[in-house]
Order: structure tokens, then C-alpha cells, then sequence
């Protein structure tokens, strides 16, 4: 059985693991810079700039749903989901919709007027999960970045 929880310090190598699992998926995992003490201290420091939700079965984390809360001078406060992340072994089992919806709820109650994210392109699996919630998928914007 899959249980939800808002994410722990402790759960972060677990975490930073998924990430880089869906980074490999998505062909990038060389772009994996971050770090459990980088995580560690913009999550957990004095002023958190994420929030984090885990799945676990028996005691082991199998997902987790990464989100941070923007502004649209549009629309207002939206919820923004950063990853979505549900180990390839265990997709199917339900852990995904459990995190999305528990996302969407947070999103509720925190009164944001939405909620937003990416998904690429090819990920056919993803488009399909997210079609089952009503997604508006836009095509007009284009994602920009500056690294440094």
C-alpha cells in the first residue's frame, strides 16, 4: 500500500535519486547539478523556497512531487510543480495520481488560482496521465533560462 507524507530532511538522498532517475529518462542527467545540502538548505532552511510530498511502499520513498508557489500578475498566486517523480518500477500502481491529487489539494487550500507545470513533448505516458485532469496544454510560449 501506498502511503503519502510531506517530505523530511532524511528523505533527500531518496529524493535527489528520483530526480536523477527522471533526468536519465529525460536524457539529461548530466544536467543534474543540485545536492542533498543544497536541497537541505532551500527546503528546510529559514525560508523554504519549496515544498515536498514523498510516496512510500514498506517504508521505502518510490515518488515524490517537488512544487514552489509563483506569482502571475495574470492570474495571481499559482502553485508551480516542479517534478512530479514516480520510480520506473512502481509506475502504475496509483502513486502518481495520489501525488498529483495531494499537489492539487495543496494548491486548493493554499487559495492559488492554479496550478502549472511542464511536461515534454515526447513523454507520451506523462501527456496521457495529465489528459485524465482536464490539462490546458499551451503551445504559444516558449521556456526561457539563464544558468549560471
Amino acid at each position: 500500500m501506498v502511503k503519502l507524507r510531506k517530505g523530511e530532511k532524511k528523505d533527500l538522498p531518496a529524493v535527489l535519486n528520483l530526480i536523477k532517475e527522471l533526468a536519465e529518462y529525460e536524457k539529461a542527467l548530466e544536467q543534474v547539478a543540485n545536492t542533498v545540502s543544497k536541497m537541505e538548505e532551500d527546503g528546510f532552511g529559514d525560508q523554504p523556497i519549496y515544498g515536498l510530498l514523498v510516496a512510500e511502499e514498506n517504508g521505502v520513498i518510490i515518488g515524490t512531487s517537488i512544487y514552489y508557489y509563483r506569482y502571475s500578475t495574470w492570474k495571481g498566486k499559482r502553485l508551480y510543480l516542479e517534478d512530479l517523480v514516480v520510480t520506473e518500477s512502481k509506475r502504475g500502481i496509483g502513486a502518481g495520481k495520489l501525488l498529483f491529487d495531494a499537489t492539487l489539494k495543496i494548491a486548493k487550500e493554499t487559495k492559488c488560482s492554479g496550478m502549472m507545470w511542464q511536461v515534454l513533448d515526447w513523454n507520451e505516458p506523462a501527456i496521457n496521465f495529465y489528459k485524465k485532469y482536464d490539462t490546458n496544454f499551451e503551445d504559444n510560449w516558449i521556456n526561457c533560462n539563464i544558468d549560471f
